[in-house]
This record gives C-alpha cells, structure tokens and sequence, in this order.
C-alpha cells in the first residue's frame, strides 16, 4: 500500500506531466514558437551576454538560477503556519497554471524583443514611463535579493566548512569547464560525466578532511566580503565563462536532490517517515490570514518576480532555439514545483520547523531520505545544505547580474557594466551593514528589518510581469491574453492586500517599522501607476512601433 508522501508525490508528476505536454503546447501555439526564426543568441551574438547554448546547459542554468531558497523555505514556513495541504494544493496550482506561464511568457516576450528585459517590453508596448516605473521596482526588489541570498549564501558557508570547500571547489571547475568546452571543444557529455562527480564527492571528502575543517572554517563576515568580489566577477565576466557553466555544474545537486527526494517520498516508510503535520492547521496562524500570506509566503515554490527577471535578463540571452523555452521557461517552474513538494514532505515528517529554520529541516529530512540508500545521514544533511546553497549562489550571482542589466537599461545604457555592478553590489552591501530598529526597539539589520516585504515585492513583479505578458500578447499578437490576465489579477490583488496588512502591522508595533512600511509604499505606488498605465495602453488601439 502506497504511503501519504508517495500518493501525493505521484498526483504532483501526473499533473506536472500532462500539463507540460498540454498546457506547454497551448502556449506554444499562442506564441507561434518556430525553430527556423533565428534567435536573439544567434543574431546577436557577442560572446559575453548573447551566446547560444544546448538546451540541456541552459536548462541547468535557469533552474539553477530561479531556485533560491524560496522552493524550500516558502513551502516549509507555510506548511507549518497553516497545515500541508493548502501549502501543497497551492504549490500544485501555482506552478501549472501561474508560474510556469509567466516564466515562459516572459522569456518568449523578452527573446522576441532582442533578449532585452520585461522592463524593455514594457516600454514598447506600455510606454517610457511604464518602463521606468517598472525597473525601479525591479531594481529596489534585486537589491534586496542580493542583500538577503549573499547574507545566506555566508551563512551557510560558516555552519558547514565541507559545504564552503565545495561550494568553492566547484567555481573553480565552472572556469575550467567553460573554457575546455567553448574554447577547445571538448564534448558537453564528456565533461558532465568528469566534473559532476567530482563536485558531488567533495562534499564526502569535505566532511572527513581535517584541512578542510581548518581552511574553510571562516566567519560569516569574511565570507560576506569574498562573495561580494564573487559576485562582482560574476557579473561583468562573459557568460560562457562563469555564470552559465557554474549554473549547469550546480544544477546536478538539484537534481541529485530530486532524486533523494524522490526515493524518500516513494519509498521512505515506518519510523521516522510519519506524516506527524496536520493537513490543515485553520485559516488564521498568530495574526497572518491564510489569504492572502499563504500565497506570498510559499513565493518561488509557486509563481515568483524574480524569475521573470532572469528569464529575460540572461536566459533569453543564451536560447539556441525558440521551442526551447518551453522546456527551459515552463519545464524548470514545474521542476521547481516537484522541488517545493519534495520540501513540503521534509516537514511533514518532522511536525515542526527545526532549530536553525526551515533549511536544516529541510536538510534534515534530506539526510533521512539518503540514508534509504546508505548514505550516511550526516553527509546526507550535508549534501542537502550544498543542494540549498547552489540554490543561493546561483540566484545570488544571476541577481547581481540582473541588477546590474536593469540600472544600465534605466540609464539607457549611460553607465557601464562594471559601474553598474559596483552600485548593486555596494546597496546590497550597505543593506547588510546599516542597522535598523525592529518591532520592539531592538537593533537589527536594516535587511532583516525589510524581509518581510522580499515575498510580497517579489509576487508584485509577478503580477507586474504578467500584466506586460498580457498586454503584448494582446496588441503585439492579437491573441486571447486571458491566460496570463487571469493569474495577473489574482496576484496583483493578493499582494497588494499582502502590502497593506504589513504597513498596517507594521505601524501598530511601539516602535513602527519604519524601515519597512516607507519601502512597502513606495512598491505599492509604483505598482498601481504601473497598472493604470498598462491598463491605459490595453485600451489604446494604436501599436507602438
């Protein structure tokens, strides 16, 4: 008899599958995807950003990148807050039918406008001021993401030394695995099969070498400062270099985790594998009302802003075909959909959120699952905590990227690239370093003082992305728009809701938040002008050119 983590794992793949093949071809139709049409990668190749590549790299790298630690906090800290099941039921739903249309639409939309960003469709179809309320949006909610993933990214470098070297290990090997493909051609098949394994069994190696221990064993704070010049790196080198090697390279322990997952969820039985969460825990948890916080708390495990920004800011960039973005736009939200379910088990078995927050639950219920196929539990949870960091690190070094891309575009590409990576990596920086007064006067870290908002500001792009998906799809294409509208208008009304409970809460306290209810109105503002100036364009019959 099939046990509750194998039935729910099944019904997630089923649906997972028939949508990719039905749901995915619907939209391809809508988009008049066609491989003869060259691609922006191809016509605009320069060696640095646009560079074509096999569907499978790019696959790994969008995945790698859109991932976070939002499929896996998300969905954990709503489970807990409101039972498993609205958790997963939304996961189910939100990635079929709202995050896997608006990751596709937005890398089709940006890679039939050259590989420019949502921000450049936007001012095509929207106009310039839509464009310019739209990056400064984008712009405040990345710099955010580069502040909170390079706080977690060094936060998981100084629990676990073997994490760190690995970690470390397998940028270096990115470098190398880039130039022995790019520049002397030796086959993609090849250097998957050498180099992943060598990855994976650092994390073995790291766990039991004493060096490794001593060497990697750094405060959070240095790590800090040498992510910072990484991700500086990261951003200005060519693409084929770095970024889009590291992100296929990392990409395998997402999959490797998967596949734990998997094994655990179909075969994880008797002690310890006990579903001890309750299914539904009630529609209030403390003072946050499951609408609308369960759809901004789970964020990347359903729908999330963030990946519309990588889809058009580096993904379209490098799409050596246009009915891959099927595969890598749609596909990877489904993915990361399997990855929020496979995270929603790890605290059903556990019943609470561990000590050290949803990762080392998450990490815990990972070394549970390996140890279904003799590993040992303590590398399993080391494994699990590198699958988490290539998560961040990926997302952090993209998010620096993307950041970088949009500060240019906004200044119609008046500041070089370097300048502008310095300015997104300093704001990231300057968030770490300020402190701030939290709800009851204490002094916290400015970035952790607005965190609250990261999940709603993130959706708000969401609702922004589709709403310029829908408003190409309409006047550019002259197709039936409503299957990006529908879900448009469904996040726009959550978050916004979502914005006002925070700015209402947040002034309540005896020392108010200020730090956080300023930029959750600016964000609202910017959002509802956004709105009516797209809702103004939908109107308008005239086409721009």
């Amino acid at each position: 008899m099939l046990s509750t983590l194998a039935i729910l794992f099944l019904i997630a793949v089923v649906l997972f599958v028939l949508c990719y093949k039905i749901y995915g071809s619907y939209m391809a139709n809508i988009y008049g995807l066609n491989d003869d049409v060259q691609t922006p990668a191809e016509a605009l190749f320069d060696g640095i950003d646009y560079c074509p590549a096999h569907p499978a790299v790019l696959l790994g790298h969008h995945f790698a990148s859109i991932a976070g630690a939002g499929p896996i906090v998300g969905p954990i800290t709503a489970a807990a807050m409101f039972g498993w099941l609205p958790a997963y039921l939304w996961c189910l739903i939100g990635s079929a039918f709202l995050g896997g249309p608006h990751d596709m639409g937005a890398l089709v939309a940006s890679m039939r406008h050259d590989g420019k960003s949502v921000g450049e469709v936007v001012d095509k179809w929207i106009g310039r001021k839509g464009k310019v309320l739209f990056l400064c949006f984008t712009i405040l909610a990345l710099v955010l993401v580069v502040a909170v993933f390079l706080q977690l990214s060094a936060g998981s470098f100084a629990a676990d030394p073997a994490v760190a070297f690995s970690a470390t290990l397998y940028i270096f090997m990115a470098l190398l695995f880039g130039v022995l493909i790019y520049k002397y051609h030796v086959p993609l098949w090849l250097m998957t099969v050498v180099m992943v394994p060598v990855v994976i069994y650092a994390c073995w190696y790291g766990n039991d070498a004493a060096w490794v221990a001593e060497m990697f064993k750094l405060p959070m704070e240095t790590w800090r400062w040498l992510l910072a010049g990484y991700i500086f790196f990261a951003s200005v080198l060519p693409v084929w270099l770095l970024l889009q090697p590291r992100d296929y390279l990392a990409s395998y322990f997402l999959y490797f985790a998967v596949i734990i997952g998997t094994i655990g969820m179909l075969m994880g039985k008797g002690e310890g594998f006990e579903v001890v969460l309750p299914a539904f825990k009630g529609f209030v948890a403390g003072n946050q009302f499951l609408w609308p916080m369960l759809f901004v708390i789970v964020a990347c495990g359903a729908i999330s802003g963030f990946h519309s920004l990588v889809g058009s800011g580096t993904t379209s960039k490098q799409l050596r075909k246009e009915k891959d973005t099927v595969l890598v736009g749609y596909g990877s939200m489904l993915l990361e959909g399997l990855v929020a379910v496979i995270a929603i088990a790890t605290i059903m078995i556990t019943g609470t959120i561990a000590q050290g927050g949803p990762t080392i639950t998450y990490a815990q219920g990972f070394g549970k699952f390996a140890a279904i196929i003799g590993i040992d539990p303590k590398v399993g949870m080391s494994l699990g905590l590198l699958a988490i960091n290539s998560f961040l690190l990926t997302s952090l070094d993209t998010a620096t990227r993307l950041t970088r891309y949009q500060i240019q575009e906004l200044s119609n590409m008046k500041i070089d690239k370097y300048t502008a990576t310095v300015i997104a990596v300093a704001a990231g920086m300057a968030l770490l370093l300020t402190k701030a007064h939290g709800p009851t006067g204490n002094v916290i870290p400015a970035w952790a003082a607005i965190w609250p908002i990261f999940g709603a500001s993130n959706q708000l792009v969401a609702a922004l992305a589709l709403l310029t998906i829908g408003v190409w799809v309409g006047k550019a294409l002259k197709k039936d728009n409503r299957f990006a509208m529908y879900p448009m208008w469904f996040m726009l009304v959550t978050t916004v809701a979502a914005l006002g409970f925070l700015i209402k809460d947040n002034m309540a306290y005896e020392h108010p938040n200020y730090i956080l209810v300023v930029p959750s109105i600016i964000l609202l503002v910017l959002a509802i002008m956004m709105v009516f100036e797209s809702l103004k364009a939908l109107k308008n019959p005239d086409i721009k050119a």
